[in-house]
């Protein structure tokens, strides 16, 4: 503390005025955050000018035991060190500084000496800390986006959409990212603190802080829970009682606050999408451009050989390990690779969802997406593995009664379809597919799997001919609770009838393919006359398929036709997403920040059985907290049930109200609201004690 004779008396960091130069007002407004690169100004109040030759010293602490002492220059120097300059302000200082567009990111603490003619310390002041994060908007940063639309987006923007679904019927996931509420920058850099390489060795991971390659890879194995001290833990079947269901969660704030409040202990549970979400609020929140995708139809290869084996015993059940996914959801950043060969710098893979181990590590990238869509599988990192995902074969083989193999279908163009992003100009799907691969069947695809090493298939006198029965799967788009039809269609295109025993199976199934029952099963003999279609119906019906289908909704029907006289059974497989519908949320009025509002939601029971235990979950940024609200006890089938919410904006602008139900019959029903939250006007009366 400074007593009355001290000449400096205080430090001004003028948080305010600095966070708002510096894109983090948003952040906390109180607390001094800043991007690194960009100069930024405190006030050295004094209660006099400072002695003759006496001059001024600045040093900066970084790490919880100071690890890295970091003394600032009085003058500017290399590009790569800190610097300030001093300029007198009536009795106080203002003082200037410059960090390099490198420096390591994280919580510092600055001490201003002053300094005796002998370079004794003859004053100094308190610590004061500050955050130091990345700056996409300066040109010597490692993150530098060039594009203020895109900035707006995958920096400030605090909601978004995550895509879910099957390729033919994409629903989009409302989530509340939420990277500048209260205190999740704290949480980010304590995630940080817990890594393996933080905990091993603090000064090599404190030095290593001004790399995104670093600190990102850092966040994907942090985000999930399986070898360290982790946010996530992933689950993907029920039961889930000593957690809470993946499919509940809105947005990454409550899951951050729940692991930092109990110590950095696992939250329970997470699936592709909620470990995205969380990976993006982080890294939004270091300051880094980040963007949620999803993969469709996505490969995950256990073997490594860039083909996806399925293998059917007699029961049509996959006994292999390798599986297709309905989608999967991972992260792209945006960086420089300054470990690679040129031209690999943009979009870089991260993927949090703990699948496969990547240098001992439950981790995934970054990886190029230019790599992937060039066949660089040695590019680091994991690039085999994501070339997989997007571009893997799926082989099926059937298990003969003597323990043989025979292979029945050979799918070269299935896997990694409308992989999807939100778009920057709105609440809509962009297709990157065309980043990840060329065209399918065009001649640089041929040359990029040739590069990767993946078989490529040559084209017609190497093919066998096609047979005389085709085979397909026709279905609508069913309604979770409704009956409704599949219908198997067998062509004949020979000349002559043909016999044949259809095997029609209906299955739940959750959206990475695990098997959670069988719904139905029929086996039939059929003639289907030359030139003709024979369709058979499989009625599926709520009741038989609601005791197994999960949260995932997702029924996957096989067909099996094995014809008289031809040696290749036919197969075909479809999986079915079972709609939801939505709830109706209702903001009536101007919303102006820091008053009482209402919102109102609505909500119908569409299943024939009576729905209990029911609770809305809300949030939203800068509007509420995760808040849950009880739904009346039963809700009869066709029931509607309202309930109104009180809140109070805290922060104006573009906002989103999230919200999800859940019962112990219907699951993941989920509704949002856009508004526009008013600044107060000037003249508006102010509540002092509100």
């Amino acid at each position: 503390m400074a007593n009355h004779h001290d000449v400096m008396v205080g430090v001004d960091l003028r948080s305010r005025e600095n966070n708002r130069a510096h894109r983090t007002e948003e952040i906390d407004r109180g607390r001094l955050i800043v991007r690194r690169g960009q100069p930024f100004s405190i006030t050295l109040q004094c209660s006099d000018s400072l002695p003759p030759e006496h001059h001024l010293v600045l040093v900066l602490h970084l790490g919880k035991k100071d690890q890295i002492v970091v003394k600032v220059q009085p003058e500017r120097g290399d590009g790569d060190k800190w610097w300030f300059h001093q300029q007198g302000v009536q009795s106080d200082m203002l003082l200037t500084l410059h960090s390099p567009a490198d420096a390591p990111i994280g919580q510092y603490r600055l001490v201003v000496l002053m300094m005796s003619p002998d370079e004794r310390i003859a004053e100094k002041t308190d610590f004061h800390k500050f955050y130091l994060l990345f700056n996409p908007w300066c040109k010597d940063d490692a993150v530098y986006l060039p594009d203020e639309n895109l900035l707006q987006e995958y920096i400030m923007k605090e909601d978004g959409a995550i895509y879910t679904g099957a390729w033919d019927h994409i629903l989009s996931l409302p989530w509340n990212f939420g990277q500048f509420e209260d205190y999740v920058v704290d949480i980010c850099f304590e995630i940080l603190d817990n890594s393996n390489a933080a905990l091993k060795n603090p000064e090599m991971d404190g030095n290593n802080r001004s790399d995104p390659v670093y600190i990102s890879r850092t966040v994907t194995a942090m985000v999930n829970a399986n070898d360290d001290r982790g946010v996530v833990s992933g689950r993907w079947q029920e039961p889930y009682t000593d957690g809470v269901s993946p499919s509940r969660w809105t947005g990454s704030v409550p899951i951050l606050q729940k692991w930092s409040k109990a110590g950095a202990k696992r939250v329970k549970y997470g699936q592709c999408w909620v470990f995205a979400g969380v990976a993006c609020t982080v890294l939004r929140c270091l300051g880094i451009p980040t963007r949620c995708i999803t993969n469709f139809n996505s490969a995950h290869d256990v073997d490594g050989n860039l083909s996806l084996d399925v293998v059917l015993n007699e029961r049509l059940e996959n006994i292999k390990k390798d599986s297709s996914w309905n989608f999967h959801c991972w992260v792209e950043s945006w960086m420089r690779r300054d470990d690679l060969p040129k031209g690999y710098d943009g979009w870089q893979v991260l993927d949090p969802t703990p699948q496969e181990l990547s240098d001992g590590v439950f981790c995934c990238g970054p990886c190029p997406v230019k790599a992937i869509k060039e066949g660089e599988l040695e590019m680091k990192y994991d690039a085999p593995f994501v070339f997989a995902e997007v571009n893997a074969d799926i082989i099926t083989w059937m298990v003969q009664p003597d323990g043989r193999r025979q292979q029945i279908r050979s799918d070269h163009i299935s896997v990694g379809r409308n992989i999807s992003t939100k778009s920057v100009h709105g609440d809509y799907r962009e297709d990157v597919t065309l980043h990840y691969k060329y065209p399918e069947g065009s001649n640089k695809e041929r040359e990029v799997y040739k590069k990767a090493g993946r078989r490529v298939t040559q084209p017609a006198n190497g093919e066998s001919e096609p047979g005389q029965l085709q085979l397909s799967i026709k279905h609508a788009m069913p309604v979770f609770g409704t009956d409704f039809d599949v219908i198997v269609e067998v062509k004949n295109v020979g000349g002559q009838d043909a016999n044949a025993q259809l095997t029609m199976l209906s299955t739940a199934v959750t959206y990475n393919s695990l098997h959670r029952g069988e719904c139905q099963r029929r086996t039939a003999s059929v003639v289907v006359p030359a030139h003709k279609v024979h369709r058979e119906v499989l009625r599926l019906r709520y009741d038989h398929y609601a005791a197994c289908v999960t949260e995932h909704r997702v029924i996957r029907v096989i067909a099996l036709v094995e014809a008289v006289g031809q040696n290749e059974p036919l197969l075909d497989t479809t999986n079915i997403l079972l709609s939801m519908p939505e709830l109706r949320v209702v903001v009536p009025g101007k919303v102006v920040v820091h008053e009482q509002m209402t919102a109102y939601i609505s909500f119908t029971n569409p299943l024939p059985v009576t729905l209990k235990g029911g609770v809305f979950t809300v949030e939203g940024a800068g509007l509420l907290p995760a808040t849950e609200i009880p739904a009346p006890d039963n809700i009869a089938p066709g029931q509607a049930v309202s309930v109104e919410l009180s809140l109070t904006p805290t922060r104006s602008g573009v906002r989103k109200i999230l919200v999800d139900f859940d019962s112990d019959r219907l699951k993941d029903v989920k509704g949002v609201a856009t508004l526009l939250v008013h600044r107060r006007s000037l003249f508006s009366p102010i509540n002092i004690f509100g």
